[in-house]
C-alpha cells in the first residue's frame, strides 16, 4: 500500500473544523504542528491552544476520524505542550474566517482594531471572558453590539 503524501494529509486535516468555531479549521488555527511518517506510522503534532483547553480530546477524535475515513490506518497523535501556541500561528486565512464570522481576530495590541460586525473602530471590552475560555467580550459603542474577540496569546 502507498501512503499518501504528508501534502496530501495536510490538505485532508485543512478541511478539519475547530469544535468550538467551526468556521476556521485546525490548520488556520495553527495547532497541527506538524504531520510526519515514521515507518508506517502517520504522525500528528498538536499544540493546544492552552494546555486546559478543554475541547482538545474532541479535537484529537476529529483529527482521527478524518484521518481514517481517508484509510489511515497507523496513526499516532502527539500532543505538545512546548514551545507554546500562540496566536501568531494563525493563517491570515484563518484570521479572515474569524472576522467574517463575527469573531475580531488577535492582534498584537491586544485588543480589536475593529468591530466585526460594522468595521467601527470604537469598541470597549465588556470582559476578559468570553464564551470561550480563549475569547474575550468586547462591544462596538457605535452599532452597539457585543462580539468575542480572540484572546492574544
Amino acid at each position: 500500500m502507498t501512503l499518501p503524501s504528508t501534502e496530501t494529509v495536510w490538505n485532508w486535516l485543512n478541511t478539519v473544523p475547530d469544535p468550538e468555531i467551526p468556521v476556521i479549521s485546525l490548520t488556520d488555527l495553527g495547532i497541527i504542528r506538524d504531520v510526519a511518517y515514521e515507518g508506517d506510522t502517520l504522525i500528528v503534532t498538536v499544540t493546544p491552544t492552552y494546555s486546559g483547553c478543554p475541547a482538545t480530546s474532541i479535537i484529537n477524535l476529529d483529527i482521527e476520524t478524518a484521518l481514517r475515513g481517508h484509510g489511515i490506518e497507523h496513526l499516532e497523535l502527539r500532543r505538545q505542550l512546548s514551545p507554546a501556541w500562540t496566536t501568531d500561528w494563525m493563517t491570515t486565512e484563518g484570521r479572515a474566517k474569524l472576522e467574517k464570522y463575527g469573531i475580531a481576530p488577535p492582534q498584537p495590541a491586544g485588543g480589536p482594531e475593529k468591530c466585526p460586525r460594522c468595521g467601527s473602530q470604537h469598541v470597549e471590552k465588556l470582559s476578559q471572558f468570553g464564551s470561550t475560555p480563549c475569547k474575550a467580550q468586547w462591544r462596538c459603542t457605535a452599532c452597539l453590539e457585543p462580539f468575542d474577540y480572540f484572546k492574544c496569546i
